[in-house]
């Protein structure tokens, strides 16, 4: 579970606005944080499916607002991007 700072965090490295935290930009910033304290999680319990199945959902959702967002509006999604360190 992402702790409410972690989250903020993640928000305010690609946040549009100062009350921003449902564009798509903010989005994808909150599933990497959650992305990336699940697979420190996976590392340790090898055999918890459900979180793993829980992180390939989560991949999945993040890839597709990727999508929409390279699709509508490709400058916001190269700063998303570059900010995030993706691979992409």
């Amino acid at each position: 579970m992402i702790s409410k700072e972690n989250k903020s965090q993640a928000i305010a490295l690609t946040q549009v606005s100062k009350n921003d935290v449902g564009s798509p930009q903010a989005q994808v910033s909150i599933l990497t944080a959650r992305i990336k304290e699940v697979t420190e999680h996976l590392k340790l319990n090898k055999h918890d499916h459900m979180a793993r199945r829980g992180l390939i959902q989560m991949v999945g959702r993040r890839k597709r607002l990727l999508k929409y967002l390279e699709r509508k509006d490709f400058n916001a999604y190269k700063a998303v991007v570059a900010a995030l360190k993706l691979r992409k």
